[in-house]
């Protein structure tokens, strides 16, 4: 078993006076599932912005021992990747937003990978979700909600860099077709020989879906981090 992140004594805070959890502690290895679960504001999302160092916080994670900073943020963040659940914030258009992270010295793949081929992967991967190619041209937020989720999710997918990926409800817009044949796509990387994703950290409010996708259920909240049983169908 790989042990590929470590999350130590990590506490964030809104202020001096309102901590939104403190010392939170566990690992994630290969092949986890990670159900994250909690109250709404227990701060489940902030703890997934805190591992991919967009929010500040005390204590330590590792990926695969290192520090981000020690292993350069920018190429953390290609291995521990953060797909927020309202991508329709970013500016621009789908296809910039490729281009844009594509275009990373620390996302450069092998010469043998053309940037055609990068570039196009996470737009097939979308079309077998319904996305129709003409929605990466128009600007985020002319696309419905589960049109920017299924495109986000797509990239973080298509680019093929992350090794942990960290989901923040990242169907609470789609239908039951569409959670299916995401649900399913996933699982089949994680299974795949040719995919770097090794691990995901998945917030979900379903209860139906953790039971589907979860390997290990964590629940949050300002005192801790504790680990739940499997949850069993009912």
């Amino acid at each position: 078993m790989t042990l590929l992140l470590q999350v130590r004594d990590v506490s964030c805070a809104k202020d001096e006076e309102h901590t939104i959890f403190s010392k939170l502690n566990f690992d994630v290895n290969e092949g986890d599932v990670v159900v994250l679960q909690g109250k709404s504001g227990s701060g489940k999302t902030t703890l997934l912005k805190c591992i991919s160092h967009l929010n500040v916080y005390s204590g330590q994670i590792l990926y695969r021992g290192c520090t981000a900073k020690s292993f350069g943020v920018p190429s953390f963040r290609t291995k521990i990747f953060y797909v927020p659940q309202r991508p329709s914030l970013l500016s621009g258009t789908p296809r910039d937003f490729l281009a844009t992270i594509s275009s990373f010295s620390s996302r450069r793949r092998p010469k043998s990978v053309s940037d055609d081929s990068e570039l196009n992967y996470p737009i097939e991967i979308a079309h077998t979700w319904g996305i129709d190619e003409e929605l990466w041209d128009r600007n985020w937020t002319n696309l419905s909600g589960g049109e920017s989720q299924r495109i986000a999710l797509a990239t973080a997918l298509g680019l093929n860099t992350a090794e942990v990926l960290l989901l923040d409800e990242p169907t609470s817009a789609l239908d039951p077709h569409s959670t299916a044949l995401v649900e399913d796509f996933i699982a089949g990387e994680l299974r795949s020989p040719e995919s770097e994703l090794k691990a995901i950290v998945w917030i979900t409010h379903s209860e139906e879906q953790g039971r589907r996708v979860g390997t290990r259920f964590l629940h949050i909240s300002n005192r801790g981090c504790e680990e739940e049983p499997r949850l069993l169908d009912p």
